[in-house]
């Protein structure tokens, strides 16, 4: 298992949202189970480009920071299902905006976004012609 070398930088706002936030699929992992989907063959499905490994390494972290919970029903097969807590249900319009600026800036992005994709695939491919 990963073990922390550096202490994280606990000293503002940002620094903690990074902390408990920091993850590819996190915010994804959120707005989904706030729209219903709450068991992780849902999720995986609505996350398809994650593996199941690491969609599973997020949940437990989002677990750990309080923001959603896991229950497990006493069935075979086991089933289980995720919930924001009320902690993370606070998060949700933060997400909900962020989501509206992509949406509006949706072009512009996605322009700089492939220009340095683009020339990051160019790099490469002058290393490996030298």
């Amino acid at each position: 298992m990963y073990e922390r070398k550096i202490l994280p930088n606990l000293n503002c706002g940002l620094d903690l949202i990074g902390e408990v936030l920091y993850g590819k699929w996190k915010v994804r992992l959120l707005w989904f189970i706030d729209q219903g989907h709450r068991r992780p063959s849902e999720l995986q499905r609505k996350i398809p480009d994650a593996t199941r490994r690491v969609l599973n390494i997020q949940l437990n972290e989002l677990e750990a920071h309080e923001l959603i919970t896991k229950t497990i029903y006493p069935v075979v097969p086991p089933k289980v299902e995720y919930h924001l807590t009320e902690f993370g249900k606070t998060l949700i319009p933060v997400i909900a905006t962020l989501g509206n600026w992509g949406d509006e800036h949706e072009e512009r992005l996605r322009s700089v976004i492939l220009k340095r994709i683009n020339s990051s695939e160019l790099v490469l491919q002058q290393n490996l012609k030298s």
